[in-house]
C-alpha cells in the first residue's frame, strides 16, 4: 500500500508541476486538494458507517492540528518546493523525514528503533543524495525552505497519523483532517483575496505529452481521485501495518517514481549515477521491510 500510494504521489510531482505552470497557485491546489478529499470521505463515512461523525472534544483538537499541519501544510510546502526548484533536490530534503521519524520515535515516545532500520535509512539517504543530484543543481534558497518545511510537516505526517489509527478508521481520520485543512485555506483565502480555481479552460500537458491538451475539469478530478484521496487513504492504511519510521523510508520511493514520471513525461534526463542511486534506495526499502514494527491492534 506505501508503495502504491509512492507511486501515485510520484506521478504527482510532474502534475503538480504542469498546474503551477497553467496558473494555479499552491493555494488553490491545497483547497481544491482538501475540499475533494473531505468530500469522497465523507461520502464513504456516510455510507459505511455514519456513527463514526461522532467526534469528541479532544479528538477535535488533535484532528485540527493533523489536518492543518500534517495535511494542509504539508501539501502547501511541497507543491511550492517543487514549484521553486528542480523536483530531485526538493525531495532529498522533503525525504530527511526519514531520519526526523525515527529519531522522534525514539525522543519523545521511548519506541525502539532496530538497526536495520537505520541501515535502511542511511541506504535511502544516500541513493537520494545519488538519485538528487544537488550538486547539479541550483537550490533555490527558498525552495529549499519550502522542502525543508515540508519535511518537518511530512514527519507529523506519519507519527500523528499512525497514533490516530488506533482508534479511528482511515476513512473518518480522512474525512475529519481534511475538514479542518479545508477550513484553514478557505478561511486563508478569504483573507489573502485569492481567487478560487476555475474549472473551464484548457491545460497543456507539456512535455512529451505537447501539444495535446485537457479540459481542466478532467486534471482537477484526476487529482481529487488519484493525487490525492487514493494515495492519502493508501499512507493511512499502511501505518496499521508497519510503523511510522518504517512507512517514511518505503515512502522515499516516491522519489524514484517521481524521477520515471519526469522522464517519461517532461523529459527530464535520467543518467546511469542516477539509476543507480534509485536501485540504492530500493535497497534502503527492502531493509526497512526486515525491520521490526509496533505491534499492536486499533480499538474497536
Amino acid at each position: 500500500m506505501t508503495l502504491a500510494s509512492s507511486l501515485l504521489f510520484g506521478l504527482n510531482a510532474s502534475t503538480t508541476k504542469v498546474l503551477v505552470h497553467s496558473g494555479i497557485t499552491p493555494a488553490q491546489l491545497v483547497l481544491f486538494r482538501s475540499v475533494a478529499v473531505a468530500l469522497i470521505a465523507g461520502i464513504i463515512v456516510a455510507i459505511r458507517e455514519p456513527k463514526a461523525f461522532r467526534i469528541s472534544g479532544r479528538e477535535a483538537g488533535k484532528f485540527a492540528i493533523y489536518g492543518i499541519f500534517g495535511m494542509g501544510l504539508m501539501q502547501w510546502s511541497y507543491s511550492n518546493a517543487v514549484s521553486n526548484m528542480q523536483v530531485g533536490p526538493a525531495l532529498l530534503i522533503e525525504y530527511t523525514a526519514v531520519v526526523i521519524v525515527p529519531l522522534a520515535s525514539l525522543l519523545l515516545f521511548k519506541e525502539k528503533v532496530g538497526k536495520s532500520l537505520w541501515m535502511a535509512v542511511a541506504l535511502v539517504l544516500a541513493g537520494l543524495l545519488i538519485v538528487a543530484h544537488p550538486w547539479n543543481a541550483w537550490l533555490n534558497p527558498v525552495g529549499a525552505g519550502y522542502a525543508f518545511a515540508a519535511a518537518c510537516l511530512l514527519s507529523l505526517y506519519f507519527i500523528m497519523g499512525a497514533r490516530l489509527q488506533r482508534t479511528r478508521d482511515a476513512y473518518s481520520t480522512l474525512f475529519y483532517c481534511f475538514l479542518a485543512a479545508s477550513l484553514f485555506w478557505a478561511l486563508a483565502t478569504l483573507v489573502t483575496g485569492t481567487p478560487l480555481i476555475s474549472f473551464t479552460g484548457m491545460v497543456d500537458l507539456t512535455g512529451t505529452l505537447a501539444p495535446a491538451s485537457v479540459p481542466m475539469w478532467a486534471m482537477l478530478l484526476w487529482v481529487a481521485l488519484f493525487a490525492s484521496f487514493a494515495p492519502m487513504l493508501l499512507t493511512l492504511l499502511s501505518l496499521r501495518h508497519l510503523s511510522a519510521a518504517a512507512v517514511g523510508v518505503v515512502s522515499t520511493a516516491e522519489t524514484v517514481f517521481a524521477f520515471v514520471f519526469g522522464y517519461l513525461w517532461l523529459s527530464e534526463r535520467i543518467d546511469l549515477s542516477q539509476t543507480i542511486g534509485a536501485l540504492i534506495v530500493i535497497a534502503g526499502i527492502l531493509v526497512a521491510q526486515t525491520a521490526r514494527s509496533d505491534k499492536w491492534q486499533p480499538s474497536n
